[in-house]
């Protein structure tokens, strides 16, 4: 557990930077419901459950997950399998487990077990480069979880975990040529998946974004209000809760897919340009604690989770700005969700867990 004098090594900095985006992404949530709705509180009370999450991974030594990191991971599979069964089917989707008073989203904790079991793994081996061996035993531990939750269906997220797989590898000494073949055979296996391995909605997306005037006032419409809506800011906005297309609910979801482009609208370029300082400062900090981390097994660790969070960053942002197609990944620490805030969190606490705990023994 938490030593006193560790937390002089706590690294106050990104914390600070994690917390603002979470009040910017509040504040936004706010103004896209119209004030002070179910959609707010349920965020608030997210954040606080969230708060609760990261103090609890960044108390317990890191070094001591990985130890238990089997039964960490064995108990999310079982979960996933649960969800599959039992769980809560929404807009044709069974992804959630209901707890209650809230719904529990078991798929965007799995991005944080993925690194922590990658981490122990592969950051135990002695040796300089990754054996074929290794690396599939790696992409199995990934591709069974990412299939679970392509079954809910929830593609979104299942891709979110081989960013973790790829980052970890690499840094694990994975051969540039492997990335090279994988790049590759993904290119020729594009248009089989496109026709077989696709749903006829997510076929639909695709077609809609390389040309979303097909289709104004159906599967093109979400992209073309989101390009409205961030082009509508300008340079400092209308101001917030001025915002006609955020406001005026012409942009769907926009507390949730869509709250970057609320955020353009409502505080312009200007804003924009402040909240992606804020998230590559988040970026640029962990990548520190990855560097400055006693051991490979914790740089892995910090390398996995983060991954998974700058792969959903910049999709969503791009998502947003019309430049790739429309998924159901939401907006790290701003968009409405309180599974995937909590989950959030509880990674960055395994961040903050390695960097405090570099001079340690």
């Amino acid at each position: 557990m938490l030593d006193r004098r560790l937390s002089f090594h706590i690294d106050w900095l990104l914390i600070g930077a994690v917390l603002i985006l979470c009040a910017v992404g509040l504040a936004m949530i706010y103004s896209a419901t119209g004030g002070p709705t179910s959609f707010y509180w349920t965020q608030v009370y997210a954040i606080g459950l969230g708060l609760v999450a990261m103090i609890v991974c960044l108390s317990i030594d890191y070094r001591s997950l990985a130890d238990k990191s089997h039964l960490i991971y064995l108990a999310m599979v079982l979960t996933l399998v649960s969800v599959l069964f039992l769980g809560d089917v929404r807009g044709g989707s069974r992804r959630w487990i209901d707890l209650g008073p809230f719904n529990l989203q078991p798929s965007e904790f799995a991005k944080a077990i993925v690194a922590l079991m990658l981490a122990k793994m592969l950051g135990e081996s002695r040796r300089r480069a990754l054996t074929n061996q290794d690396l599939l035993f790696a992409g199995v531990l990934t591709g069974v979880p990412l299939l679970l939750i392509a079954r809910q269906p929830d593609l979104g997220t299942a891709v979110t975990l081989l960013p973790i797989l790829v980052t970890v590898a690499v840094a694990a000494g994975m051969p540039v040529r492997y990335l090279a073949a994988l790049a590759l055979v993904a290119a020729l296996a594009a248009p089989v998946a496109y026709r077989f391995g696709l749903e006829d909605y997510q076929r639909e997306r695709i077609a809609t974004f390389l040309d979303p005037d097909q289709d104004p006032r159906g599967a093109g419409y979400q992209q073309i209000q989101a390009r409205i809506t961030v082009g509508s800011g300008g340079v400092w906005g209308k101001g917030y809760r001025e915002g006609t297309q955020g406001q005026l609910r012409f942009l769907p979801v926009a507390h949730n897919d869509f709250i970057f482009s609320v955020l353009a609208e409502e505080q312009g370029f200007a804003g924009v340009v402040v909240a992606l300082g804020l998230y590559l400062f988040v970026i640029l900090r962990s990548i520190e604690a990855a560097r400055l981390a006693k051991d490979r097994q914790g740089a892995y660790l910090v390398l996995g989770v983060l991954a998974s969070f700058t792969f959903q960053v910049v999709y969503n942002i791009t998502m947003s700005a019309g430049l790739v197609p429309v998924k159901g990944l939401t907006l790290p620490l701003m968009s409405y969700g309180g599974s995937s805030m909590i989950a959030t969190l509880a990674g960055f606490g395994l961040i903050l867990n390695v960097r405090m705990r570099r001079f340690t023994n």
